[in-house]
């Protein structure tokens, strides 16, 4: 059948699948000629979100048909309408649709893909699916599947590099360390020391510990987050280095056994060990005596480790530095796969990545980097995660209802669309803001500005954290170290509820309450009319974080005079523009961005956004019961992982008593008093909603 849009629908091989620009009723033959052309005519891509959109960009530049595979929760996904073909794998759960290593061969086999881009993350770095697509007759766009498997056991990975003369991190690397066997090596390194998983990367098990009476519950959680998010809860422990700044180094490696780098990137401002802004070149190594010697030894270093183990494609070599011996670096590990941040390098070297992975898989010569590949100019990228800082990062969700993305002002990689549901089935970065300039000051201001035109209305996002951060002295003097976000973490985060923005609700609501084309009865003011005066209407709202706030507005929604809580009544007037919110004030004109589903109102300006819901406030007693005894509430929607605690238990303030995991991140939520636990109300595996009641506590002094 044929959908609205055009695209066809049906079904092959038991696969689902939806079809744009084509006449045929079936997907292309599955038949396969022995000897393969140069290029490729179709590449299934094996993930989604904004790097699926961003290889399908590519694929259609180089005239090779983009396959795309969707969950049910993608079903109507950004990567999905912009694929040539596109096939169902499955319901939402990663482990059932996009980690389901045969659902993805046999949907390249279905649809006559003859290879497989797998993007980043999910089956990515997965050697079995590698091998499988060999096996399948597929061209795995990646490297040798014994590349994989080597550098995705850290421990591994190490003494391989070590033995090709690349310098380690001091710690014990054993296969296998017990428990015990993790103590007695971290008494002998020194502490602070890092906990690692073998297998895995993206900071997902990682623990930084910094004395002995803290291993034990570390050892416990990074071994359970390791298995769930790698299968394998193998840990290895390293000595912490101090104010570390992590660089990596780009690499390229032919079949025919060439290998180059095309220079280095610095990311060292991360949150929980996982990055949000990359930078191409790194300031550390730009303008210091020995820098470009330092640059040179690190860039062998990295070509060295992806020799030593028969790399082809595109790769990541990542090195630990400190910031106080910065000529002295350290292997980390090696990502196996396309970074995040690879449009930082492909700005500053005008040599795409994509392209380049497709051609060295297709078994073509590498013609880029070496010594005569030229960097100009500075890039900065910036991570839009749905995460809220104020709640120390942790995942957000829900629907997109308002975007613009500041393409004008920057290159955007983004899976967004006005409707897209961000749940918690993924990751939670949403997409990627990269921008370039002459100079790093002329690139972080224009990725400032960019960000301050963003609006994503719907959904909590980072975006006004980034903003802050890049402005922040220490980043933009280049200091940077990876402790830098959580040491400043409270000066970066912007919790209020500005007064404007309460003024602009009132004035919404006045212009909603207009009757069309205008008010011509004194009869129909909003506010009301009365003899002497217009009556008072009150509006309650309240945003997450805050009490509840009246609003008291009177007049015309072209000038009003609103009130917000006890304060002194001001002028203000607004009217629509293209659905956003324009609002004068004092001689300030502002405009907002604006959704409303039902009782909730978002605005957003200058890169942030409020969601501001009608309700009651507070009375006395409420009050006085904040921050005692009652419900715990789930700090993120996700998934109950561990239930510590049962029904009637005496428990103590801060003891742990759900942990919630959600996008590869766990919580653990504790009691906020010393009591009884008087409900229970969840159970391992069940799902559970943002701020939905987990358990019940009855302090003492309550019972």
């Amino acid at each position: 059948m044929t959908s609205s849009s055009g695209s066809r629908l049906g079904q092959a091989n038991g696969h689902e699948y939806r079809e744009k620009g084509r006449t045929t009723d079936m997907p292309a033959s599955t038949n396969r000629d022995h000897a393969r052309p140069a290029l490729f005519d179709s590449v299934l891509v094996a993930n989604r979100g904004e790097i699926a959109v961003r290889i399908t960009r590519t694929l259609r530049a180089m005239g090779i048909g983009a396959i795309a595979v969707y969950s049910d929760a993608d079903a109507d996904a950004r990567h999905v309408r912009e694929a040539d073909l596109a096939v169902r794998l499955g319901p939402a759960p990663a482990r059932e649709s996009y980690l389901h290593i045969e659902r993805v061969v046999e949907a390249a086999l279905a649809t006559g893909a003859q290879a497989v881009h797998p993007g980043y993350g999910f089956l990515a770095e997965n050697a079995a699916f590698a091998t499988a697509c060999q096996q399948a007759g597929l061209v795995f766009i990646g490297p040798p599947a014994s590349a994989i498997q080597t550098m995705g056991d850290k421990i591994g990975a190490k003494l391989t590099v070590q033995a090709a003369g690349v310098p380690v991190v001091p710690g014990r690397t054993q296969p296998g360390m017990s428990d015990q066997d993790i103590r007695e090596a971290a008494a002998e390194i020194g502490f602070p020391v890092l906990l690692k998983p073998s297998a895995g990367g993206g900071g997902k098990g990682m623990r930084l510990v910094r004395a002995a009476d803290e291993l034990p519950a570390a050892i416990e959680s990074a071994r359970r987050e390791a298995a769930a998010a790698f299968g394998d809860d193998t840990l290895l422990v390293e000595r912490f280095v101090h104010r570390p700044r992590h660089i990596e180094i780009q690499v390229l490696a032919d079949q025919h056994g060439t290998a180059v780098h095309l220079g280095e990137r610095e990311c060292s401002l991360q949150r929980r060990h996982q990055k949000i802004i990359e930078e191409a070149p790194s300031p550390l190594l730009s303008g210091r005596g020995t820098s470009e010697l330092t640059r040179q030894r690190m860039g062998q270093a990295a070509v060295d480790a992806a020799k030593a183990v028969g790399y082809a494609g595109a790769g990541t070599v990542e090195f630990i530095v400190s910031s106080d011996a910065p000529d002295d670096f350290y292997f980390m590990e090696m990502n196996t796969r396309l970074q995040v941040e690879h449009p930082v390098t492909e700005l500053i070297t005008g040599v795409d990545l994509v392209e380049q992975q497709v051609r060295i898989a297709a078994g073509e010569r590498l013609t880029v980097g070496g010594s005569e590949l030229t960097a100009r100019g500075h890039a900065v990228e910036a991570r839009i995660y749905a995460e809220d800082p104020a709640r120390g990062f942790l995942p957000t969700g829900g629907r997109v209802l308002a975007l613009r993305e500041p393409e004008d002002l920057v290159r955007v990689d983004s899976g967004l669309t006005v409707g897209t549901v961000v749940s918690s089935d993924y990751d939670p970065m949403l997409a990627k803001y990269v921008a370039v300039g002459r100079t790093r000051e002329e690139a972080l201001r224009t990725l400032r500005a960019a960000l301050g035109r963003a609006v994503v209305l719907g959904v909590t996002t980072n975006i006004p954290f980034l903003r802050a951060l890049l402005a922040d002295p220490d980043v933009v003097a280049g200091d940077l170290d990876t402790g830098l976000v959580e040491r400043k973490q409270d000066q970066l985060v912007g919790t209020d509820l500005p007064e404007d923005v309460l003024v602009a609700a009132g004035v919404e609501k006045l212009l909603l309450a207009e009757p069309a084309g205008g008010v011509t009865d004194p009869w129909e003011l909003p506010g009301g009319w009365r003899l002497g005066e217009p009556a008072w209407s009150v509006l309650r709202v309240e945003a997450a974080g805050h009490d509840p706030v009246e609003i008291r507005v009177r007049g015309r929604a072209d000038r009003a005079e609103i009130a917000v809580g006890d304060g002194t009544p001001t002028v203000a007037g607004g009217h629509w523009a293209d659905g956003d919110l324009v609002v004068t004030q004092g001689g300030r004109v502002r405009r907002y961005a604006r959704a409303r589903v039902g009782n909730v109102l978002w605005l957003g300006v200058d890169g942030r956004g409020w969601a501001l819901t009608e309700s009651e406030p507070l009375d006395a007693a409420a009050h006085e019961q904040a921050g005692l005894g009652g419900p715990v509430t789930s700090p993120m929607p996700g998934t109950v992982l561990v239930v510590r605690a049962s029904q009637g238990d005496e428990v103590s303030a801060g003891q742990p008593l759900v942990v919630v995991e959600a996008m590869k991140m766990e919580h653990t939520v504790s009691a906020p008093v010393d009591g009884v636990l008087s409900e229970m109300c969840v159970r391992v595996g069940q799902q559970v909603a943002l701020d939905e009641v987990l358990a019940v506590v009855v302090p003492h002094e309550e019972r």
